[in-house]
């Protein structure tokens, strides 16, 4: 997530500038109205702002949009975008996001505190909540799964205050399979399909979390076996090879058969 795993790269990284005029030709031509905004990778402070204040005026003109934030900034306890990003994500983008997907590390960097158990987890989540997002998934952790060292845990959470005032929460936690390969894209993937599932699930974080992870271990489960074939037997398959099957899982993405069940741990309404 956020390194290419090629020897080679081309191309440019659009800056804040050419963002802005992107931004103003979409303004000019009347189509500015979104429904949803996803963000993901970025290694600039100032594009990041400019984010910012692109959503804060997409916002303004629908008040329902929702924003999905993938606060990149590193894995396994080390950062891999630069150390003054994460004031602008800590202070400006997560209070804008309506669902954060942050890594174990990214939400311990966002929160300044370390998570050693669930209950930590959950604390740094709710923590998160206070700072604006309504739903907040912890997409990895480094906390034993139950069912043993080949699954990985991961949470989610959900705050949600109804138009009456009325609220509702929801903690949840998956166990899901661990696969011995690297890819690129997954952190990608996973916050595309949590934002699609919402947008169908909207008040129902276990469902849309296990349609998430379960179109995961179809693409993943397809790419794997497609990249064995290609390497042959007693071969390590490159990242060629491992590039995520997306097209080939196009009826998975649209009708996931569940495959990672959420396991409820706390739901309330008040």
């Amino acid at each position: 997530r956020g390194r290419s795993r090629y020897a080679h790269w081309k191309g440019q990284v659009l800056t804040a500038d050419e963002l802005n005029v992107l931004y103003e030709g979409i303004k000019l031509n009347k189509v500015n109205h979104y429904d949803y905004i996803l963000t993901g990778y970025s290694r600039d402070t100032s594009f990041l702002e400019t984010v910012v204040d692109i959503i804060q005026e997409l916002k303004k003109a629908n008040p329902s949009l929702v924003y999905v934030c993938d606060p990149v900034m590193g894995d396994h306890g080390a950062m891999y975008v630069p150390e003054n990003l994460l004031p602008v994500y800590r202070d400006k983008v997560v209070p804008l996001a309506d669902i954060l997907t942050p890594n174990q590390f990214e939400a311990e960097l966002l929160t300044g505190r370390k998570v050693n158990t669930q209950e930590d987890a959950f604390e740094v989540m709710d923590l998160l909540h206070k700072m604006g997002p309504e739903t907040v998934v912890l997409t990895s952790s480094d906390l034993p799964s139950k069912k043993g060292d080949q699954f990985l845990v991961a949470l989610g959470s959900q705050k949600i205050v109804k138009p009456d005032g009325s609220k509702t929460s929801q903690k949840i936690c998956m166990d899901i399979p661990k696969v011995d390969a690297v890819f690129v894209g997954t952190g990608d993937l996973f916050a595309a399909m949590l934002l699609a599932w919402t947008h169908h699930h909207p008040k129902d974080l276990k469902a849309a979390c296990e349609k998430t992870v379960s179109v995961m271990h179809h693409v993943i489960k397809r790419t794997i076996t497609y990249a064995n074939e290609m390497a042959g037997p007693g071969k390590r398959p490159s990242p060629a090879q491992l590039e995520l099957r997306m097209v080939q899982s196009k009826a998975d993405i649209e009708n996931p058969a569940i495959v990672v069940e959420a396991k409820v741990l706390h739901k309330s309404s008040q």
